[in-house]
């Protein structure tokens, strides 16, 4: 979050944080008012607002199957994406968040695995798989967070790597890109990536890799990237952060 802050804040997006919504007027055409909590007004030409999603499993005759549908239609599953109807799994969109193809894939292979009783190979943690959005930039993550290694209690440090760092940032005119580690302070084991930028989604399996391996932030300072790559900004992060012990 604090990446994708960064980001808009640098391409001259106002942030309003922790604020909440009291009423919006629509004086005219091409001027919306909102006015918040604390007294301030955003005034705009649009205004736009995101409420969720809702699964699409109206007209499936789930409740004539007995299938248990939860908050906005979402099908509610177990671990291994049983239904409480024996014999009836379900995975994707369905299930709720994240809503990617490659999770859902996922989600369907283990759930193929549990309704044939057949063993079914994870790499690393279970419920650990990476987030891409493809958005301009790009933004992907695979791991903790900040606020979830907090909640936890583990000590943990962060490296970051601007792109303007490294040489393919400069040459692809990504000016604002930025890769984060979060690793334990004792240990150094890698916990989590956050990437926001050019290619995000392709350089977040990187720090996949390593982390389902149990790696440790110093596989990117021992290790040779090719010059000039955006991967390079792992060694870069790596660094910062054994640099904040």
């Amino acid at each position: 979050m604090n990446s994708l802050v960064y980001w808009m804040r640098h391409a001259g997006v106002v942030m309003r944080l922790g604020e909440e919504l009291e009423k919006i007027d629509v004086e005219r055409p091409g001027r919306v008012v909102a006015k918040l909590a604390s007294g301030k007004q955003v005034v705009s030409e649009k205004l736009l607002f995101t409420l969720g999603r809702n699964a699409n499993t109206e007209g499936l005759g789930l409740d004539r199957a007995g299938v248990q549908v939860g908050k906005r239609g979402r099908i509610e599953v177990d671990s291994d994406f049983r239904t409480n109807v024996e014999g009836i799994f379900a995975a994707g969109d369905v299930i709720g968040g994240p809503c990617l193809a490659s999770t859902s894939m996922e989600q369907g292979r283990r759930a193929m695995c549990a309704a044939l009783m057949q063993e079914c190979p994870i790499a690393g943690v279970a419920d650990q798989l990476p987030y891409g959005i493809y958005t301009i930039p790009e933004i992907s993550m695979f791991g903790e967070t900040e606020a979830s290694l907090t909640v936890q209690g583990i000590p943990y440090e962060i490296g970051q790597a601007f792109f303007n760092e490294v040489a393919r940032g400069q040459i692809i005119g990504d000016s604002y890109g930025m890769l984060k580690l979060l690793f334990h302070r004792e240990t150094r084991k890698l916990l989590g990536v956050h990437i926001i930028g050019e290619r995000a989604t392709e350089i977040i399996h990187i720090g996949q890799a390593v982390m389902s391996n149990g790696g440790t932030i110093d596989y990117f300072i021992n290790t040779v990237f090719n010059y000039p790559t955006l991967s390079d900004a792992y060694k870069v992060a790596a660094l910062n952060g054994i640099n904040r012990l």
